[in-house]
C-alpha cells in the first residue's frame, strides 16, 4: 500500500530523524536518490556531456538539487545552476561549484542554457510552498517546460500544494518526480498528480518516524487481493451475497442492465432487480430474480444498490429505510438529505461525481474538482456516509471524514463514458452484499473497475460501460494470481 503524510506530519518526522543523524546527513541522503534517478533518465552512458539546469530556489528542496548537481558533474555532466529565491543553499553552493558546475542569477540570462538542456531539475519550491510560483519564476519554469529536456520535480512539483493536490496558480509540470521519505497528498491527487509525471519514492529513513495512520492511502494489487471474497465449499447463492438493484426506467433502462452486469461480474451470489425495465435485464442477463416492487416485498437481499438511470420513480426512501447497506447514486443522490442518511443504522455508500456533490454541498463543480480532498472530507462529515468521490482521481473516505482517505490509483480517462458509472454501482454493491466493510467495497470495487478499463481498452483505446464490465472477472483473476 502506498501512504502519504501532510507537510506538518513529514516535518515532524524529519526534525525527529535529523537529531540522531550527523549535520546535513539527511539532505546528503535525499540527494543521493535525486541524483540516481538523474542518472537513469538520462541513461547511465550519457551522463558524461548531459547538460543539465538546476532550478533553485531559497528552500531545502534547492539544496537538494544543488547537491545533486555537483554528483551529476562529477560524473561529466555540464551543470548550470539558476538561482530563483532570495539565497541558496550555502552548502550545495559550494559542492557543485567545487564539482565544476555554473551558477547564474536571475540578473543572468538562463534561457540559453535551458533551450540546450538535457534535463531540467525543479527545485524552485518545496513542500511548504502554496498559491502557485512567484511571477518571477515564471518565464523560467515556462522556458523549462517549452525546452526539448526532462523536467524532474524535486520532492514536488513548484506551484502545487503538497497537503491538498490544489493549483492555485501557475505551476510547472514536471515528467517525473523524485520524492523523499513518503508521498505526499498532492504527489496522489488531481489536479496537482497532473504535474508530477513519473513517480519515484526514495527511502532517507522516515519509516520509524512517521505515525502509523497516514492521511492518504492508495491500495495496490495485494492490498486488494486479500479483501475479494472467494467463495468456500459450503457457499450457495445466497450466502455469497445478494444484491438489490433499484434502477433503470422506461428511459434508462441501460442504467438497469449495467448495474445489474456490474453485480453478477463483481461476484454476487445473485441480483435482485425491482424496476420498471425488468424486460431489458432478463433480456440481457436471464439470470436476474426481477421483482416489479416495492423493494420492501422484493425479497431478501445483503446490500441493496439504488439510483442509476431511475429519474423520478420512487424506491429512494424505501431503500434507504431498510436494514442493510446501501448504496446510492446517480438520480438516488437528488435531493438526498442528509438526516436520511444519518437516521440510518445500516451503513451507506455514496458515489457522486463532482456535479453531484457540488450539488450535495451546495457549491460548484469548478470547487469540487479544484479541492477534492476537502470535498470528499465535507461530504463525508455532512452525510456520516461512505463516499466515493468519481472523477480523474477517485477518492473514497469514511463516515465522519476522519481517518485516511483512499485513492484510487488504477483509473483511466477512458472511463469517462456513459453507463461506467451503473457498472461501478452494481459491483461495488455486491461486495457490500459479501460482507465487505462500506470503506473496503468502495476501495476494492474502484480500483477493480479502474483496472478492468485498463485492460479492455489496452491503455490505450476508447471502451464502452459494456466492456468495462465484460473485462471485470479478467481484472479479478489478474489480482488474484498477481
Amino acid at each position: 500500500m502506498r501512504t502519504a503524510y501532510r507537510v506538518e506530519t513529514v516535518r515532524a518526522a524529519e526534525a525527529e530523524l535529523m537529531a540522531r543523524l550527523p549535520e546535513g546527513a539527511l539532505m546528503q541522503k535525499a540527494a543521493a536518490g535525486l541524483a540516481a534517478a538523474c542518472f537513469s533518465l538520462l541513461g547511465r552512458g550519457r551522463v558524461y556531456g548531459a547538460r543539465v539546469v538546476l532550478l533553485v530556489g531559497s528552500g531545502d528542496n534547492g539544496g537538494d538539487a544543488l547537491y545533486a548537481g555537483a554528483r551529476l558533474a562529477r560524473r561529466g555532466a555540464g551543470v548550470t545552476a539558476v538561482l530563483l529565491g532570495a539565497h541558496a543553499h550555502d552548502g550545495g553552493l559550494g559542492a557543485l561549484r567545487a564539482a565544476g558546475g555554473r551558477v547564474v542569477g536571475t540578473h543572468d540570462d538562463p534561457y540559453e542554457a535551458l533551450a540546450a538542456a538535457d534535463l531540467v531539475l525543479d527545485g524552485i519550491t518545496g513542500i511548504g510552498g502554496s498559491g502557485g510560483l512567484r511571477p518571477d519564476a515564471v518565464p523560467v519554469a515556462r522556458a523549462a517546460r517549452g525546452s526539448d529536456a526532462v523536467v524532474v520535480a524535486v520532492d514536488l512539483p513548484s506551484g502545487v500544494d503538497a497537503d491538498t493536490g490544489e493549483v492555485a496558480g501557475e505551476a510547472l509540470r514536471a515528467d517525473a518526480t523524485v520524492t523523499f521519505g513518503t508521498y505526499k497528498p498532492g504527489l496522489l491527487v488531481d489536479p496537482a498528480r497532473e504535474y508530477a509525471g513519473a513517480l519515484r519514492l526514495v527511502d532517507i529513513g522516515l519509516g520509524a518516524t512517521l505515525p502509523s495512520v497516514p492521511d492518504l492511502e492508495a491500495l495496490q494489487h495485494e492490498d486488494v487481493a486479500r479483501l475479494l471474497p472467494v467463495p468456500g465449499a459450503e457457499s450457495d447463492k445466497y450466502r455469497r451475497g445478494v444484491v438489490g438493484i433499484v434502477a433503470g426506467s422506461a428511459r434508462y433502462p441501460g442504467a438497469a442492465v449495467l448495474a445489474v452486469e456490474g453485480a453478477l461480474r463483481g461476484g454476487a451470489g445473485a441480483a435482485r432487480y425491482v424496476g420498471p425495465a425488468g424486460d431489458a435485464v432478463i433480456a440481457a442477463h436471464p439470470e436476474t430474480l426481477v421483482h416489479a416492487g416495492p423493494p420492501a416485498k422484493a425479497g431478501r437481499v445483503q446490500a441493496w444498490v439504488v439510483g442509476p438511470g431511475l429519474g423520478d420513480d420512487p424506491g429512494v426512501a424505501e431503500v434507504l429505510a431498510s436494514d442493510v447497506p446501501v448504496l446510492v447514486d446517480a438520480d438516488g443522490l437528488r435531493e438526498l438529505a442528509p438526516e436520511a442518511v444519518k437516521a440510518r443504522t445500516a451503513p451507506t455508500v455514496l458515489t457522486p461525481h463532482a456535479g453531484e456533490a457540488a450539488a450535495l454541498l451546495g457549491t460548484s463543480r469548478e470547487e469540487v474538482e479544484s479541492a477534492r480532498l476537502a470535498s470528499v472530507r465535507a461530504l463525508a462529515a455532512r452525510y456520516g456516509a461512505t463516499v466515493l468521490l468519481k472523477g480523474s482521481t477517485t477518492l473514497i473516505c469514511g463516515p465522519g471524514g476522519a481517518g485516511p482517505v483512499r485513492v484510487n490509483p488504477t483509473g483511466t480517462s477512458w472511463l469517462a463514458t456513459a453507463g461506467s458509472g451503473d457498472v461501478l454501482s452494481g459491483l461495488t454493491g455486491s461486495l457490500l452484499a459479501a460482507g465487505l466493510p462500506p470503506l473496503e467495497a468502495a476501495s476494492a470495487g474502484a480500483y477493480l473497475h479502474g483496472l478492468a478499463a485498463r485492460r479492455a481498452s489496452g491503455g490505450t483505446g476508447p471502451v464502452t460501460a459494456g466492456d468495462v464490465a465484460a473485462a471485470l472477472p479478467g481484472a479479478w483473476r489478474d489480482i488474484t494470481e498477481a
